[in-house]
């Protein structure tokens, strides 16, 4: 079975093909940073267009690079939520068209049930029961995945920005340019991460929700001392303490809602899964605690790609029970609960 998978949530533009649920046969992305760059975050009109230019050439690379045409696919699934609904449309009206046009099956996926099954793609020995922390520039999230198919509970959530999105808006105040996450995470190895005491949000609450407003003003609130006493501030050092405080609150999160599930299995999955302090951490943590931590080992697995969006095509099809008129006819939601599936 050949599947073409369609991802257009945010600011990449991503097509990718898997044979037999597993084999990915290519898996493109369209980045839109430089677009986004200058204003120090995804501004949603811009990469609406920058999808529309970039969508279908992205589809043809896809099936080049996987040697098939489009002759060949036997399915096609595509993002329809949680993400920018004007996003959203250019993936599920090219896929609409394919599907039409071709004859195929269609099913839409949701987006973070993409985050937490990119890690089966490369862990054929991941099962259920596990706990999930999907951390990215629009989600953070825990969910516990239940025995079965595809059953999940959601534990916690950001209660304000996510954590890849207070990234972005420490690097900007610092003006070390976009996206935060890689470049924080690149200038923190020259930095101390105990320079500066800043806040773990909610660390102390027994709930497993998160906020990282108040750490990002902390953040502003300490560079704007520094300035006012005409202190030289140490970008390094300041880049290390956000991202320690960031990486604390977000492996003890993870790991209080693996106790509290009564699980030997967590799973990271999203685009802050790269962050290397973050694996680091959360991988010493898990061998201490005895918990067996899967993850991505490829960037681009961890970042919003369309391989882990075919991948759900199989499961997808069999639980939509829809007719053909029904799949043709799906939507797109901004906010899509997982519950959802």
């Amino acid at each position: 079975m050949l599947v073409l998978g369609i991802e257009t949530s945010c600011d990449e533009t991503a097509a990718a093909v898997v044979k037999d649920g597993r084999q990915v046969l290519s898996n493109i992305v369209a980045s839109q940073v430089k677009t986004h760059a200058i204003f120090g975050g995804v501004v949603p009109e811009l990469a609406s267009r920058e999808h529309v230019q970039n969508i279908i050439p992205v589809i043809l690379d896809a099936l080049s690079c996987a040697g098939i045409t489009l002759d060949d696919l036997d399915g096609i699934a595509v993002t329809h939520g949680p993400g920018l609904v004007g996003s959203l449309l250019i993936g599920i009206s090219v896929a609409k068209t394919l599907a039409y046009t071709r004859g195929l099956p269609i099913v839409g996926v949701n987006h973070l049930e993409g985050h937490i099954c990119s890690n089966y793609l490369e862990h054929e020995d991941l099962k259920p029961p596990f706990v999930s922390l999907v951390v990215s520039g629009g989600h953070t999230e825990l969910v516990y995945v239940k025995p079965g198919d595809r059953q999940y509970e959601k534990l916690g959530q950001t209660m304000d920005d996510a954590a890849g999105e207070a990234f972005d808006k420490v690097a900007k105040l610092l003006e070390l340019g976009y996206p935060g996450g890689p470049i924080i995470d690149k200038l923190s190895k020259e930095g101390d991460p105990k320079a500066i005491s800043f806040p773990r949000p909610v660390l102390r609450e027994h709930f497993l929700n998160f906020s990282f407003s108040g750490l990002k003003t902390a953040v502003l609130n300490y560079v704007l001392r520094e300035r006012e006493k005409g202190h030289t501030i140490n970008h390094a050092d300041v880049a290390a303490s956000f991202q320690a405080a960031v990486v604390d609150v977000l492996t003890e999160k993870t790991l209080r809602a693996a106790e509290m599930k009564n699980v030997e299995v967590i799973a990271l999955g999203g685009g802050v899964a790269a962050n290397s302090a973050l694996r680091r951490q959360l991988t010493q943590r898990c061998q201490e605690s005895g918990y067996k931590l899967y993850y991505p080992t490829e960037a681009i697995m961890c970042t919003d790609n369309a391989a882990m969006i075919a991948f759900l095509f199989p499961a997808s099809l069999i639980n939509t029970g829809s007719t053909e008129k029904q799949q043709l006819g799906m939507d797109v939601f901004g906010h899509l609960p997982l519950t959802s599936v």
